[in-house]
């Protein structure tokens, strides 16, 4: 994780709590002290990631993969009748778990299918409150309609907790993106959204050749509205009609060369139902 100057002023307050700890006097006492894979190293970690998340982030790369990906995988994995989906830095488990949404609200459609939803996060901390599955209100206030809230989750005191429906559709584990793949099958579609830009430019190269390795010829990358491969044309190249979707650079290269611009709204928001400039579901 590279912290630049602009952010520098969240050292003392996320790390202020484990200089009281330690008895440290300054942030470079603090550093002085830090071995690779101590547990002490393990906590400023901890501290400084940022688990930022909601339910259907931005609505955009959701709406665009259930109307147009998902169908589109479904025709060209119909011999397996499988599709594998990996959420990298997963955070608190939204991200996953409003795909797994989208598959439940779907499910006679995808009767039959087996579909792997992995999620991942550096944080163990993270990962184990994302297997608990049980939000505030608060949370579930962020980018889940009413309706969904009242199919999905059940109300467990102040909090809401997601039904054992979505939850088993999602497995979780802590992994680093700049490890090799947490597994050898290929994934057919990658979340690794608002994660790259916390990267520096050495560990950005990384995590995308590990992000490359690890996806099908023909599957697709998603990543953060505010982030591109601008740099990177060589392993992916940016969809032309997909916002925020990548594949590999041999697929797309010659006619999708990544600009470094976001691209337009896609067409499939002009379609029946999804007019352009439609704002998403009301929320509780």
């Amino acid at each position: 994780m590279e912290l630049t100057r602009d952010k520098a002023y969240l050292l003392p307050s996320r790390l202020g709590p484990i200089l009281r700890r330690e008895g440290c006097a300054t942030i470079d006492v603090l550093a002085s002290r830090l071995r690779p894979g101590s547990a002490l190293a393990r906590d400023v970690v901890e501290a400084m990631l940022n688990h930022e998340s909601f339910f259907f982030r931005d609505g955009i790369p959701f709406a665009q993969l259930e109307q147009a990906l998902l169908p589109d995988f479904k025709e060209k994995r119909a011999d397996g009748r499988r599709i594998s989906i990996w959420c990298a830095a997963s955070s608190h488990g939204q991200e996953p778990y409003s795909l797994a949404m989208l598959f439940a609200e779907n499910q006679a459609e995808w009767a039959g299918w087996e579909i792997d939803i992995l999620a991942s996060d550096l944080s163990s901390v993270a990962v184990d409150r994302a297997r608990s599955a049980c939000y505030t209100q608060f949370e579930v206030q962020r980018g889940l309609s009413t309706h969904r809230l009242l199919q999905h989750f059940v109300k467990t005191g102040d909090d809401w907790t997601l039904v054992d429906n979505i939850r088993d559709r999602v497995t979780f584990r802590t992994h680093s993106l700049l490890a090799p793949p947490p597994r050898r099958a290929a994934f057919d579609i990658i979340f690794a959204r608002n994660v790259l830009f916390y990267l520096g430019a050495e560990e950005k190269r990384r995590a995308l050749v590990n992000l490359r390795d690890a996806m099908a010829d023909d599957g697709v990358l998603a990543l953060g509205a505010a982030e591109t491969t601008f740099g990177h044309q060589d392993l992916f190249a940016r969809s032309p009609i997909h916002r925020g979707f990548y594949k590999s650079a041999p697929a797309m290269m010659a006619d999708a060369p990544d600009t470094g611009q976001i691209p337009a709204r896609p067409a499939v928001f002009s379609q029946p139902g999804h007019a352009a400039g439609q704002q998403p579901s009301r929320t509780v």
